[in-house]
């Protein structure tokens, strides 16, 4: 029961904005607002929620690896991609009886995982940071990206399951939950909506207890001083692989929860600008805090959509402007100053008002 409140504790720190009655007051209005609002609004808009909550998961695992860990890494959209083809070469396969689709999402995961563990085994033993660490993710997601987009033939299969190339896999059964009587059957609308914001209010609430638990102080340390930190005796490489996996298998549940949204995935998803659209989001948000990450995330991808819609041809200008004008006006992030600033003015009345 004592280290249950612990953990309770650490959903405050250093670490993390955000904390006190009113914080959580208005946490809480935005989670009942976000529980109701599929009743007040029609499955396609609901599905297309999902959407954006989908892209989240990947904001938080970069903001986890680059914000707090020091690491930046292109690398999240090949964890992604793994994923995603991992869910469905095992679903095509093995289909979706007694619920084996939750089987093969946490598979998936799992793969993306392994694959992270060895990729950063090499890069963190060997002693590769800085912008070596970013070069060497960015060339394993193209040399993906690149592999999977050769793959059209039909020699090209996993059993069942074919690649199909840049045409991306399709045909993959969704998401299916043993229920009592008959299983649920989760497509893009309102039953997919609650299961993904139920993770994403568990991964964000996990992610604030591990960043303001011990774990989090020494992942914070190496990001501002490696070198005192291992002077102190910590063993920086294994808290870096640690976080690293950790990201990577958030990304990957990012890519496999994309794959049961829309039943499909394509190489573009592990592309160049796949890889550095996170990096604006993050970037824009406040990477060294995970509120303002998934603020920022989900404000930029509403604005992303909008002018895909309504001037697809300036959606990516955007986004490079934002991200330019955010280096130079806000380099800790839009969300996050804003946030910082709220907090001394709402100080600033408290002494006032007392």
């Amino acid at each position: 029961m004592r280290g249950f409140l612990s953990l309770f504790r650490h959903l405050e720190g250093p670490q993390t904005a955000g904390r006190g009655p009113a914080f959580w007051s208005l946490f809480s209005l935005v989670l009942v607002a976000a529980c109701a609002y599929p009743l007040f609004s029609d499955g396609y808009t609901v599905g297309n929620t999902v959407y954006f909550f989908v892209w989240v998961f990947i904001a938080l695992s970069l903001c986890l690896i680059w914000g707090y860990g020091g690491s930046l890494s292109f690398g999240q959209t090949a964890f992604f991609g793994i994923a995603g083809y991992g869910y469905g070469v095992l679903t095509i396969n093995f289909g979706s009886a007694y619920g084996f689709t939750l089987v093969a999402l946490v598979l998936a995961i799992a793969i993306a995982a392994l694959f992270a563990l060895l990729l950063g085994y090499f890069m963190f033993f060997g002693r590769i940071a800085g912008v070596f660490l970013g070069i060497v993710t960015l060339a394993v997601t193209l040399m993906l990206e690149r592999f999977m987009a050769q793959t059209a033939g039909p020699e090209w299969h996993i059993g069942s399951a074919r690649l199909n190339g840049f045409n991306g896999m399709s045909a993959m059964p969704p998401l299916t939950i043993p229920w009592p009587g008959e299983p649920l059957v989760l497509f893009a609308d309102i039953g997919l909506y609650y299961v993904v914001l139920g993770l994403l209010v568990l991964v964000y609430l996990g992610l604030r207890i591990l960043m303001n638990s011990a774990f989090g102080n020494v992942i914070v340390a190496i990001r501002e001083n490696p070198e005192r930190a291992e002077m102190l005796g910590y063993d920086i490489r294994k808290y870096q692989l640690i976080t690293f996996v950790i990201g990577a298998a958030l990304a990957g549940l990012s890519g496999v929860l994309y794959t049961v949204w829309g039943q499909y995935i394509t190489p573009s998803s592990m592309g160049m600008t796949a890889a550095a659209l996170p990096l604006i989001w993050v970037a824009v948000g406040g990477r060294s805090d995970l509120t303002s990450t998934l603020i920022g995330t989900l404000a930029v991808l509403a604005a992303f959509q909008a002018l895909t819609i309504y001037g697809s041809q300036y959606a990516l200008v955007f986004m490079g402007v934002l991200l330019v004008l955010t280096v130079l006006i806000a380099p800790n992030g839009l969300v996050l100053g804003t946030m910082n600033w709220l907090g001394r003015f709402a100080a600033r009345f408290t002494q006032r008002a007392g």
